[in-house]
């Protein structure tokens, strides 16, 4: 049997459809637990259980409770899936895993610390030969001579796009510098812009990597996209992942320019696309599962290309008692 507890679940609705879609496939037993620190969260209400939690910045209470509910439902792995757990969970794995019988799917701390960070990125990628648009320094912006634009400027640790905006021209660059905590600001990159998701096993082997252009974007997260084999970037990620070796589902974001394949961020965390691929065929949670079971994963591109994915919202009904309806019999009231 084996637990899996999805953290801040949020709207991952398709990620915990795809869990139970490869438990079921593989005629496996066990449950998908589904925490968040909002009970309006609509993920909680696609899994077999569901738990609130303390916020993540209530450290201590956070990892308390994910303890109590590893022991309590006998999880066997826990899924991070945002940004701001991660540094905590990298940290505080070791505690876990010894008071409890799962397995975080985190990568080591130092790993955790050279994607949250946009310079540890930067710095990572430059010194190991990737390309990566050109950071400024605070000097370069503060003197009075000509910056070329557009440039573009983001939080040093930020997610989904958040903060992150296009510059045009000089009073806009002090307005956003103003504005975000901590920037950065980078060449202005033009291209095709992709999204890789790759898999890892437990000990850092590769076992897929799938491109897919990202044709159109919400609020950061890509909402239409297309798989396709690109042969120079999957060469390029399957490098940085021999070189930077995490574990688990890793979303990797790049663009296709002038110059080559150009690195913008990694997120050591299955991305929000991240269904798009597992339903193409590089199924990273029947993986996990078989992983768990102590099967030998072998390097394979047995994934579907050329096929489009659109993305939509859907609504679900609560009932009085917070129950998801699921049978509207023809009407709604």
């Amino acid at each position: 049997m084996a637990n899996i507890l999805i953290l801040s679940a949020g709207r991952r609705v398709e990620l915990i459809n795809c869990f139970k879609n490869a438990k079921e496939r593989l005629g496996q037993k066990g449950f998908i637990i589904a925490a968040d620190c909002s009970e309006l969260a609509p993920a909680l209400y696609f899994a077999d259980f569901n738990e609130i939690v303390p916020r993540i910045s209530e450290s201590d209470k956070y990892i308390a409770s994910i303890i109590d509910i590893c022991n309590h439902f006998q999880v066997s792995l826990i899924v991070p899936t945002i940004d701001t757990e991660l540094l905590l969970l990298s940290e505080r794995q070791e505690e876990i895993e010894s008071q409890t019988r799962a397995k975080v799917l985190i990568s080591r701390n130092q790993v955790i610390r050279i994607c949250r960070n946009k310079k540890n990125t930067q710095t990572f990628l430059e010194q190991n030969g990737f390309r990566v648009p050109r950071m400024l320094t605070d000097e370069e912006m503060d003197e009075s001579g000509d910056l070329r634009f557009p440039l573009f400027i983001k939080p040093l640790d930020g997610s989904s796009s958040v903060n992150a905006f296009k510059v045009n021209n000089r009073e806009e660059l002090s307005t956003y510098r103003k504005l975000i905590d901590r920037p950065i600001v980078q060449e202005y990159m033009e291209g095709t812009e992709y999204t890789v998701d790759t898999f890892l096993d437990f000990d850092s082997k590769l076992i897929t990597v799938v491109p897919r252009i990202r044709i159109a974007t919400r609020s950061g997260e890509i909402a239409k996209g297309v798989i396709i084999k690109d042969r120079e970037i999957m060469k390029d990620v399957t490098r940085l992942m021999q070189i930077l070796k995490p574990i688990g589902h890793i979303t990797v974001q790049c663009m296709k320019t002038k110059r080559g394949v150009e690195f913008i961020e990694i997120n050591p965390r299955f991305g929000g696309g991240a269904p798009m691929s597992i339903m193409a065929g590089a199924d990273s949670c029947e993986n996990l599962y078989r992983l768990l079971n102590g099967e030998k994963l072998i390097y394979h591109e047995k994934f579907r290309e050329n096929i489009t994915f659109l993305r939509f919202d859907q609504s679900i009904m609560l009932n009085e008692n917070m129950q998801r309806e699921i049978e509207y019999e023809g009407s709604y009231f």
